[in-house]
Order: structure tokens, then C-alpha cells, then sequence
């Protein structure tokens, strides 16, 4: 553990005007148990869910990044452990690639990659079909693309495995750094080690690092339960539930003589015991019928009609519609467009790489007949490519777009 002094390499990388963001985040142990995960969780069982949960995704991630490199690429089962920064540092070499990919909904938490820049340069260097590739913007761009592939490929397991629909992440974006200055989560979070075969005869590895509350929270959604903040907190809570039954609040009930309703008045006996965690009330509630207000009172609810807003679509229609139901009709996919003179054009070759009018991360395109009907992100099903639909156009866009 650190003394909470500064490394050498902490030092240099302040002398040098690096952004130390990140130096010493997490340094502090977190109090409490050991092995207990923020909200509760055991460390060892979700340490357990995460492992098969990552591991049924090699597969597919193997088969995106063997596509997007060309390569016969090989992802193994990660080796799962809940560490600290200061443990982390000491498996990383000096020189990383960070790419954070933090999800913003479903789960928000901090989630990245973390890539050896050899690891880093080979990927780049394969999907970019150049040797000796720089670790420049275009480069960090395309080691975001291929880590884009592979949180898609995992949400949409997580979403298929927890039902959560909401799960998305930030655009992953990668940068190049001193492993001193890297900004990990804070206190103890998950890591899950992956050892990697890129074709090239060396040995590669990466992590994926999930900070101690998502990595909770997925871990109980995994295991079938729902979150703790889930329940209501019952300490001061109006209208106390007791049973199934619903207590009205007690301010400004009068004491003196007994409750009215309670089969003659029965008397409180210098005050109700147990009124501060939940009523003990003798024998039960037996006998209160109408003294108290809203006690057993039927509440009158009325659903609220609302007027139809499409119209009404008759028979008639219904089944001339269903002589067109069999006719297919062409659904493109559209990842972006670019304009390029007739020069470029003709001076194109293996290698080239055109720049499209999207950005990395944004999603694509649905087309109908080439008109637009909704907007997804590509995801890889077994061995192909296909799109999740993640916003249907509304038909004033669809007008503005044919205007």
C-alpha cells in the first residue's frame, strides 16, 4: 500500500505539466469490511457473476475485433479480481492506453479499457493495415472504434440478461498516458484481466475496469435483484404500513378518552408503545371500523380518459393493409456520407481511408426505401453484423427530411 507519498513517476509527470487528474484517486482504502462492495454486495459473489458474465462475451468480442483487423483474433476468459489503484499500477507497464466507455443510463458508473501501448499499437496498426503506426488521433480514434464494438456487443447481452432497456454508455474515447496520471475509480473496484491473441505471435493483455458501485449494481441486476435504494425507508414514512393496511398519519390525533370506533373506547394505557418503529396496538386492529378517517373508507379511483390522438383505423383498412403485408420492401443501413471530388475518387486504392459526415459513436442511419424511419447502433450477432434499433424517426422529421 502506499504511504501517501509521490512516486517518481507521480513526480515527473507533475514536472512535465501532465494533467494529474487522476494521481492518487482511489489511494485511500475504503472503511468498512473488507470484501464488501459499496451497497452491500458480497465481493466474492459478484466477483463469481461477473466472471461468467464477461466470459460468455469472448466470443462475440473475438469475432468483432477479427473483422474490424483482419486477424484471427482470440479473446480468453477474463481473470476477475477486485483490486485497487495502487495494486493496478503495479501489473500496468509505464506507458498505457486509457479508453473510458462510462455508462450514462441503465447502470451510470465509471467503466474503461485499459491497453499496453504495444497492445494498443498492434490493434491500431491491424485495423489501419500500416506497420509502425504512430499513436496519434486517427490512431486513439481507431482503438475507440474497436472498444466501441465491444461494450456494444456487451450491452446488448446485459440488456437481453437484465431486462434493463435503459443501458447505454458515452462515445469511448482513448488517450495515451503515463499509467501514474491514469484516473482510476476511487477505492476498491473491479478488474477483469484478458489475455489476448492478435495472430502476431506475442502475448497481448488488457483490462476492463468497473467501478465499485456499477459493478454492484450489475452484479445483484445479474443475480435477479433489484437495487437496495429500491425500498422505501419506513422510519417517519406518513400513513405507516402495517400489514397491507394503510395508516393515516398520526399528528393531531387526539389521545384523551380513547379512539372512537375502537369497540367503546379502548384506553391507550398512558400512551401507544411501540408507536416509534411501527403500533403495537394490543390485539391488532380489530374494532376500529370507522373512527379513523380513511381507515377502511373505500377510496373512489377513476382512470383518467384521455382523447385519441391517431384515428381511428376501421375494418375496411385493417384488411387492406394485410394484401400488402407480404411484399418486401429494401431496409439499408447507413453509417455516413461523405462528398468527394471525382479526383479523389479515381485516386482511390487499398488502404484508403474515407472520412464520413458521422461521428464516432453516433448512431446510424435506417432507411426504408431510402427514406428514413429510425436510428440504431451496430452490433455483431454471431458472426454478423445487424443494428439495434434505438430511436424511431417521428413523422415531423420524417417531412423535414424530405423537405
Amino acid at each position: 500500500m502506499s504511504d501517501g507519498a509521490l512516486s517518481q513517476d507521480e513526480i515527473d509527470a507533475l514536472l512535465a505539466g501532465v494533467d494529474s487528474a487522476g494521481i492518487g484517486s482511489g489511494s485511500m482504502p475504503m472503511a468498512g469490511m473488507p470484501g464488501m462492495m459499496a451497497g452491500g454486495g458480497s465481493s466474492d459473489e459478484d466477483r463469481r457473476i461477473f466472471q461468467d458474465f464477461l466470459a460468455s462475451n469472448t466470443g462475440a468480442g473475438s469475432s468483432n475485433l477479427s473483422m474490424m483487423t483482419g486477424a484471427t483474433v482470440s479473446i480468453r476468459e477474463p481473470q476477475v479480481t477486485f483490486t485497487n489503484r495502487d495494486a493496478l499500477l503495479e501489473q500496468l507497464a509505464d506507458t498505457i492506453t486509457v479508453v473510458k466507455a462510462d455508462f450514462s443510463s441503465g447502470f451510470p458508473g465509471e467503466h474503461m479499457f485499459i491497453l499496453p501501448e504495444d497492445t494498443a499499437r498492434s490493434i491500431a496498426g491491424l485495423m489501419n493495415k500500416e506497420d509502425n503506426i504512430e499513436m496519434d488521433e486517427m490512431a486513439m480514434s481507431v482503438i475507440g472504434e474497436a472498444v466501441s464494438q465491444l461494450v456494444g456487443t456487451l450491452i446488448t447481452d446485459l440488456t437481453k440478461k437484465t431486462n434493463n432497456k435503459s443501458i447505454a454508455t458515452v462515445a469511448p474515447e482513448a488517450v495515451n498516458v503515463k499509467k501514474a496520471v491514469a484516473a482510476l475509480p476511487a477505492g476498491e473496484f473491479l478488474s477483469a484481466l484478458y489475455q489476448l491473441d492478435l495472430g502476431d505471435g506475442k502475448p497481448h493483455q488488457f483490462w476492463e475496469i468497473y467501478g465499485g458501485g456499477i459493478a454492484g449494481d450489475i452484479a445483484r441486476a445479474l443475480n435477479g435483484g433489484g437495487s437496495a435504494s429500491a425500498m422505501p425507508a419506513m422510519g417517519g414514512m406518513p400513513g405507516m404500513n402495517m400489514g397491507g393496511m394503510a395508516m393515516p398519519p398520526m399528528g393531531g390525533m387526539s389521545m384523551g378518552g380513547g379512539m372512537p370506533g375502537m369497540g367503546g373506547g379502548m384506553p391507550m394505557g398512558g400512551g401507544m408503545p411501540g408507536m416509534g418503529g411501527g403500533m403495537s396496538m394490543g390485539g391488532g386492529m380489530a374494532g376500529m371500523g370507522m373512527g379513523m378517517p380513511g381507515m377502511n373508507a373505500p377510496t373512489n379511483v377513476q382512470a383518467v380518459q384521455f382523447p385519441n390522438l391517431m384515428p381511428r383505423v376501421t375494418h375496411q383498412e385493417m384488411g387492406n393493409i394485410g394484401l400488402i403485408m407480404d411484399v418486401k420492401m429494401e431496409m439499408t443501413v447507413e453509417l455516413g456520407r461523405a462528398d468527394k471530388p471525382i479526383k479523389e475518387i479515381l485516386g482511390m486504392g487499398e488502404g484508403t481511408i474515407i472520412e464520413l459526415d458521422k461521428l464516432a459513436g453516433e448512431p446510424v442511419d435506417i432507411l426504408v426505401n431510402r427514406k428514413l424511419i429510425a436510428k440504431g447502433e451496430v452490433v455483431v450477432i454471431d458472426e454478423n453484423f445487424g443494428v439495434r434499433v434505438t430511436e424511431i424517426v417521428s413523422p415531423m422529421e420524417r417531412l423535414n427530411d424530405l423537405g
